[in-house]
This record gives structure tokens, C-alpha cells and sequence, in this order.
């Protein structure tokens, strides 16, 4: 268990509450190493398994221009909850294709968080648990006072830019 020490007016507390970034472990189910809770992107986009596929797909992935200017004014204030599978097929074909777009965007990398799931679809300490996972990778899209407005599973329906867009505009 990683510890958080923290000192406050010269008083010293031990959190054991801390999240360790960017855990490997061997899953039981895919039998093989994942990553599992909160992720960096640079620490999802190095690990070995996710890195083989991540570096191509993000390379050959062609975003659609035409959308930016829309999506530049709609993503901008919003926070975005990637929970993905290191182990996924999906997740290695999705994810670098959503970063190359939130690149293209300028999204700054604090508006961005990572969830890497077990084979079982979960994480530890009640991450996921509020998100109803059934399939990865899922981006969800979260306006400014916290509340989710709309998500893709799996892959997206038209487009990562125009399933975004859509998400964006829909009035709830």
C-alpha cells in the first residue's frame, strides 16, 4: 500500500488512502500484466503492451480538421474520464485516436483522466464504481459542475470528433 504524508501547521498524518499512479500487476483473468487505477499518459503510453499498438494507431490516425473549430469552443471547460483496458483491443485502437484529437484540441492534460480496468472491467478503492462500466475503453464527457453529460463505449457511432460534437450539443 503506497502512503501520502502530509504536514499541516507542523502537525505530520499518514493517509493510507493514497492512490499509487500508474499500477502494473498480473490480472488473473487475462493472465498477463495490466495496469490498474489511475493512470498517467505518459505512463499508459510506455507500458510495453498498450506502447506496441499506441505508437501507430496515434501516428496513422487522420482527425477531422473540419470539426475542430466546433469541438475547440464545446470540449473546453469540460473533464473527460478515459476508463480503459491496458489489455483491450478497443481501448489500444480508441484511446490514441482520442488523444491525438485532444492534441489537436489543446485539451490540457489536467481536464484528461485515465482509469485502467482489470479483465473483470474493475478498479480498485470504488474508481469505477459510480460509472456503471460495461465495456472499454469509455470516455466520459463530465461538465464544469461535475455531472456527466454523455459517453462513448467502445467505439464511437460516426466519429471520436462527431460522436463528441453530438455529445456536446445534446440538450438533456
Amino acid at each position: 500500500m503506497k502512503y501520502a504524508f502530509i504536514i499541516v501547521m507542523g502537525l505530520f498524518f499518514i493517509s493510507a488512502n493514497a492512490q499509487e499512479i500508474n499500477k502494473k500487476l498480473e490480472d488473473q483473468i487475462k493472465h498477463k500484466q495490466i495496469m490498474l487505477n489511475e493512470c498517467s499518459r505518459e505512463g499508459l503510453v510506455s507500458f510495453p503492451e498498450f506502447k506496441a499498438s499506441y505508437d501507430a494507431n496515434y501516428e496513422n490516425y487522420k482527425v477531422d480538421s473540419a470539426s475542430l473549430p466546433e469541438l475547440t469552443k464545446l470540449i473546453k471547460d469540460k473533464k473527460i474520464k478515459v476508463v480503459l483496458g491496458t489489455w483491450c483491443g478497443d481501448s489500444k485502437f480508441q484511446v490514441p485516436h482520442f488523444l491525438k484529437i485532444t492534441d489537436a484540441l489543446n485539451v490540457k492534460e489536467s481536464n484528461i483522466e485515465f482509469i485502467a480496468v482489470d479483465g473483470a472491467k474493475k478498479a480498485e478503492n470504488g474508481l469505477i464504481d459510480d460509472l456503471n462500466i460495461q465495456r472499454v475503453p469509455t470516455f466520459v464527457v463530465i461538465d464544469e459542475k461535475g455531472k456527466e453529460v454523455g459517453r462513448i463505449v467502445e467505439s464511437p457511432k460516426k466519429s471520436l470528433e462527431l460522436d463528441l460534437i453530438e455529445i456536446l450539443t445534446s440538450k438533456k
